[in-house]
């Protein structure tokens, strides 16, 4: 049976354990050119250096209007490439595995004049009113994730994630909630997730896995559930998606129209049941700081891996810590041997 320290190994992709930092942005990129600076390499590399099996870099624009805001980070030139090689190569030094999710915030890009989206729908009155993509546009999107995957590739990640969840681009597209369009993408929602999980597996190694996230529910009125986004995601996996990332919400405000409150474990249960709808391997998030709520994730088959956000924020050891308080033998660094 498998816990928390059991390596997992997936195509060409091996983790010494089953601990993900997952992507969380860190709007530091105070030249505003999307290239990671010192506080991205010291903030990955401590991460790896504490212990975890995979860190997920922030979500990382695919074109300049797909930043939250203007000091995310981006993807969208070459010349971002040499800045993720050198943070690659130091997180590989510590034995962890790393990749990069790759999105575009649509609608809720802030800083965007003005952002675009599915449909010409704002998030709410604070936001500024998207400008719909044409049909053509859609396309060259679909090209500048492909172009985005190839330089992660080039940098020499790991894997890369595809950021479908949080209300973000990709998610804007298969939600009914958001794609009021009436042309090929509004007529087959999930064509456009679909054609990008496509692109980017035609330029990533075959054996590499991609990695998707996406919000398995919907909680405002009207919103989607699990039923219909596991029909999406089937669509997905059969496209090259090999790993499922199930977060939920970002459609609307967190907690509205009796969303859940974010305690311990809330999201578990949706990631179980995408990975026996869909028989895929799964990544749960949501809460899961506390060591024994993480290590009954993965004792409990309903997640493959756990991702650990905040706990890892406040704690880059927090995978050598957990690794001491469930008596799991993983290795300390010598440097740091008196401390433990």
């Amino acid at each position: 049976m498998a816990d928390l320290f059991t390596p997992f190994v997936l195509k060409g992709l091996s983790l010494k354990n089953r601990i993900v930092m997952p992507p969380m942005c860190q709007y530091s990129v105070q030249a505003e050119d999307g290239i990671p600076n010192n506080w991205h390499y010291v903030h990955y590399v401590s991460r790896a250096v504490g212990g975890a099996g995979l860190i997920i870099i922030e979500m990382t624009a695919i074109h300049p209007d797909g930043r939250i805001t203007n000091q995310d980070t981006g993807i969208w030139s070459d010349e971002h490439i040499s800045a993720y090689r050198n943070i690659v190569n130091e997180v590989h030094t510590y034995g962890t595995r790393i990749g990069i999710q790759l999105g575009h915030a649509g609608r809720k890009a802030e800083d965007a004049e003005p952002p675009v989206a599915p449909s010409a729908i704002r998030f709410d009155e604070k936001y500024k009113i998207p400008r719909a993509l044409s049909t053509d546009e859609v396309g060259e999107m679909v090209q500048a994730y492909k172009e985005a995957a190839r330089r992660a590739v080039e940098a020499g990640f790991d894997t890369v994630e595809i950021h479908g969840a949080h209300g973000y681009l990709i998610h804007q597209f298969h939600s009914p909630l958001t794609n009021r369009r009436d042309d090929i993408y509004g007529q087959d929602l999930p064509l456009f997730g679909e054609q990008v999980v496509k692109a980017v597996r035609e330029v990533v190694p075959e054996d590499m896995p991609v990695i998707m996230r996406v919000s398995a529910k919907e909680y405002v009125d009207g919103g989607y559930d699990v039923e219909y986004i596991a029909k999406v995601c089937e669509r997905y996996r059969d496209a090259g998606v090999d790993v499922f990332h199930i977060s939920s919400g970002g459609e609307g405000h967190i907690g509205s129209n009796g969303g859940p409150k974010a305690g311990p474990g809330y999201q578990v249960e949706l990631a179980d049941e995408i990975k026996n709808m869909l028989n895929v391997p799964v990544i749960a998030v949501g809460r899961l700081e506390n060591f024994e709520d993480a290590q009954q994730v993965v004792l409990s088959g309903k997640a493959d891996l756990v991702a650990v956000g905040r706990g890892m924020l406040k704690d880059p050891y927090w995978a050598l810590h957990a690794s001491q308080a469930l008596q799991a033998n993983e290795k300390i660094p010598k440097q740091y041997l008196r401390g433990f």
